[in-house]
């Protein structure tokens, strides 16, 4: 299954909605089949092929998505993990999940990075000379 066009722009416009008021990074990685099996050990595999370790600030987020399988992970760096509340991972996957029930990829990825990114701008304010440290881009593999 291929993500559109139109909806590949929608999830980077709310990536660069989320990081506006943040030093936080967001990306966002979508493949086919999960080659581990495993969504959550292939998002640490992928937030590494991406140095998304190496913000920082260690408050990169990486929404995983492998569309073929039907799986997905949400993990953060040391720095945004170590903040959110109990449960914010799992309520922001259950947020998500309700969308990709329905076949809303692009819906659930934009609701998923825009709860993240409120955490992110509540724990990591936008520096003044913040950059942007990871490309907006949506990966591919």
């Amino acid at each position: 299954m291929q993500i559109p066009a139109e909806q590949q722009q929608q999830i980077i416009a709310a990536i660069k909605q989320a990081e506006l008021a943040t030093s936080g990074e967001v990306r966002v990685h979508i493949e086919g089949p999960c080659p581990t099996g495993d969504p959550v050990a292939r998002a640490i595999e992928v937030f590494a092929h991406l140095g998304m370790h190496q913000t920082r600030e260690q408050n990169g987020v990486l929404f995983y998505l492998a569309v073929d399988d039907r799986k997905f992970a949400v993990i953060g760096d040391k720095g945004i993990d170590a903040r959110v509340p109990a449960g914010f991972w799992d309520e922001t996957k259950e947020l998500m999940r309700r969308h990709f029930a329905q076949g809303q990829y692009a819906e659930g990825l934009a609701g998923g990075i825009a709860r993240a990114g409120e955490q992110l701008k509540h724990y990591f304010p936008r520096l003044a000379d913040d950059s942007n440290e990871l490309s907006d881009d949506i990966s591919f593999s």
